[in-house]
């Protein structure tokens, strides 16, 4: 059967056209993948000049059905539905969709996405179905907010929100950490003025969250953070969320443990190889009453039995690329040694197999030393033997980075990763780990439900 009587026989089998498939790639992959993919399907047929002009709007694709179907299948599948899904929710500063994996593994609908960074914005669209047809995508969350306008009133900027966001049931947002300015709300004392989260939390982005969260009322929340939020500028930060929240109407769990042993705290070494330790705020609407009883501390239920170790998210083989180079080895090595001459405890983080590594860090691309995998170095031969200095320490690789954040399933590598090796560490290193999200989810879903 020809292309053409096969293009006949889908009609009407796809809602999406030519274009419109090709412009969805193109927020995701280059022009070059592009081209290759075609030509795996039609070889010889096209080249990425022919991609850029479609790119370019210089002319329009036109497409066999057997090429749509094989350019399709590198968008990803849409998994839960709004008449399959159990409850929706939105993703904000979203990030590479860590949070959204484990919420969308318990049957739930992502309805607004919200990341700034265009290459956070790939991977998560190369891993997770963005249908316009029930989801929105946006890029800086003060476009949805107004709070870059000082010029709109409240009144106009919840109007705003409310014709922007969907409706949900779930909010989840990994905001990043800012000190709050308190300026200005004495003098609002003084003149007698209510100020209120409006106020105390204005400047920062957990002032946007505040809003939707205000004008939305979903059920529940989930605000992630690094565990230093809570010591944050003295804890005047954390002190004014808490207040937050409880101003907007939510109880949030363990909201009155402080110290040690925080249940707020969870460490992501229980679910993978890496010691992580995060702030997590689950909260719930206080006049829904299914709060009751709810405490992070039933987190340790979803504990996996036998705690991974390094050696199970670990390539066999590895491209040279990953191995540190003789200089750079070097240079951490007596790095390392100076440091600790001093009594500053700095240094690499050489682990093994049977390990668990130090908290992954945005910052990995630039030497990986918080996480070298040995490669059978011995300290006491040095660099001037050369078998030695073939064993120098390696990177981690980014498939070995999905692992360890928990994305991908230990011997697979079924997370895309569109972008640099570069970007890539970059964003692993912010992101959160799955199954801790995917636990909470569990927990928080039996409510909500």
């Amino acid at each position: 059967m020809s292309n053409e009587q096969l293009a006949i026989i889908s009609e009407g089998y796809d809602d999406i056209t030519d274009a419109e498939l090709v412009r969805r790639l193109l927020e995701v992959y280059d022009q070059k993948v592009i081209a290759e993919k075609l030509n795996s399907i039609s070889p010889g047929s096209w080249c990425r000049e022919t991609v850029n002009r479609w790119a370019k709007g210089k002319s329009e694709p036109k497409l066999s059905y057997r090429e749509f179907l094989g350019l399709k299948k590198l968008l990803p599948e849409l998994t839960v539905t709004p008449e399959t899904c159990d409850f929706t929710f939105i993703d904000l500063f979203a990030g590479i969709g860590g949070i959204r994996k484990g919420f969308e593994e318990q049957n739930g609908l992502c309805v607004f996405t919200s990341e700034w960074n265009k290459f956070a914005n790939r991977t998560y669209r190369a891993n997770f179905a963005c249908d316009d047809r029930h989801h929105k995508f946006n890029d800086d969350i003060r476009k949805v907010t107004l709070t870059n306008n000082s010029s709109i009133s409240e009144e106009e900027a919840y109007k705003h929100i409310q014709q922007e966001i969907p409706d949900h049931d779930v909010l989840l947002a990994g905001f990043p950490c800012q000190p709050f300015s308190i300026a200005g709300v004495s003098k609002k004392n003084s003149l007698g003025r209510a100020h209120g989260f409006e106020c105390s939390t204005q400047g920062t982005l957990f002032f946007d969250v505040a809003r939707i969260i205000k004008a939305k009322q979903p059920k529940a929340f989930v605000l992630e953070n690094v565990k230093n939020l809570k010591s944050h500028d003295k804890g005047k930060t954390f002190k004014v969320i808490m207040e937050t929240l409880d101003e907007l109407g939510y109880w949030v769990s363990d909201a009155d443990h402080e110290g040690a042993n925080d249940p707020k705290i969870v460490d992501a070494r229980h679910w993978v190889p890496q010691h992580r330790e995060r702030i997590v705020l689950v909260g719930f609407r206080k006049d829904l009453n299914i709060h009751n009883g709810f405490t992070l501390r039933d987190i340790r239920k979803y504990y996996p039995k036998i705690r991974p170790k390094l050696l199970d998210i670990l390539d066999t083989e590895v491209d040279e690329r990953f191995i540190l180079t003789p200089k750079l080895w070097e240079y951490l090595h007596n790095y390392a040694i100076k440091h600790k001459e001093k009594g500053n405890g700095f240094g690499f983080g050489l682990v093994g197999p049977q390990d668990t590594a130090r908290t992954l860090s945005a910052r990995y691309y630039k030497d990986g030393s918080e996480i070298l995998v040995d490669r059978g170095w011995d300290f006491s031969i040095g660099f001037e033997n050369k078998e030695n200095l073939e064993k120098r320490p390696r990177r981690l690789t980014p498939s070995e980075c999905a692992r360890l954040m928990g994305f991908s399933q230990v011997g697979k590598n079924d997370f895309i990763i569109p972008v640099s090796d570069t970007q890539a560490y970059k964003q692993f290193g912010n992101s959160v780990v799955v199954p801790v999200f995917r636990a909470i989810a569990k927990m928080l879903t039996q409510r909500i439900k």
